[in-house]
């Protein structure tokens, strides 16, 4: 069994690499809402956004709120022959789960309720987190993983395949819109706007280091990104 071993961090914090072309280069200090790219590639490397912690923390309460409300009431209801039925997200997975169609049921279950929920709890932790006077690691494991987390949340795409069975079936029933089919769009560009004012770099410059390294940058970089 092999022992971990941690690598030397360079002594210059704004050294970055570009991800696209690999060219080592360094940030120069950017205003709120200013962005810097890459001299030999042109993408861009990094915006600092504004207020980036605080405009998260509003935009991930609200995906919270519009999350329980578009899980507790009805999504679609449909009229057939004088019989009324609706149904909620949760709903629609144990039914493709009742009638044979498990694999879908899964696939829904965990791309539109299971992967949403931890992508707004783990954006909460890590803002949260962050905003505390010494950032614990934790926060730097959930900034990790929550990539994975907004990869599988896929609550537009269950949209678009509930758009197209309702264009087939409404010759056939009459559709009820629910509430929850209007939150979930909401949601949709609630997420989207969240990930948009998130700033990962300025929550990792405040995060303690997993090999308790003292962090020897100035202190004008340490309160970056602070509550």
């Amino acid at each position: 069994m092999t022992n971990a071993v941690h690598n030397e961090a360079v002594a210059d914090a704004s050294l970055i690499a570009c991800p696209h072309c690999d060219l080592l280069q360094r940030l120069p200090d950017l205003a709120p809402g200013a962005s810097a790219r890459c001299p030999r590639c042109d993408k861009e490397l990094w915006r600092r956004r504004e207020d980036s912690l605080n405009r998260t923390l509003a935009l991930a309460l609200a995906a919270a709120v519009l999350y329980v409300v578009a899980n507790s009431v009805p999504m679609l209801g449909l009229t057939i022959f004088g019989h009324n039925a609706s149904t909620t997200v949760l709903g629609g997975v144990e039914f493709l789960w009742g009638n044979g169609q498990k694999i879908v049921a899964v696939l829904v279950l965990i791309t539109a309720i299971i992967a949403p929920a931890l992508q707004i709890g783990f954006m909460l932790a890590i803002v949260l987190g962050a905003g505390r006077k010494r950032p614990p690691r934790w926060v730097g494991t959930l900034l990790r993983h929550h990539p994975t987390t907004r990869t599988w949340s896929m609550i537009e795409v269950m949209m678009l395949g509930v758009l197209v069975a309702l264009i087939k079936i409404a010759d056939y029933a009459t559709v009820i819109p629910g509430i929850a089919l209007f939150v979930l769009w909401v949601l949709v560009f609630l997420l989207a706007a969240m990930q948009a004012n998130f700033d990962s770099r300025q929550v990792w410059q405040t995060i303690e280091w997993a090999n308790g390294a003292p962090d020897n940058r100035a202190p004008r970089e340490r309160s970056e990104g602070r509550l």
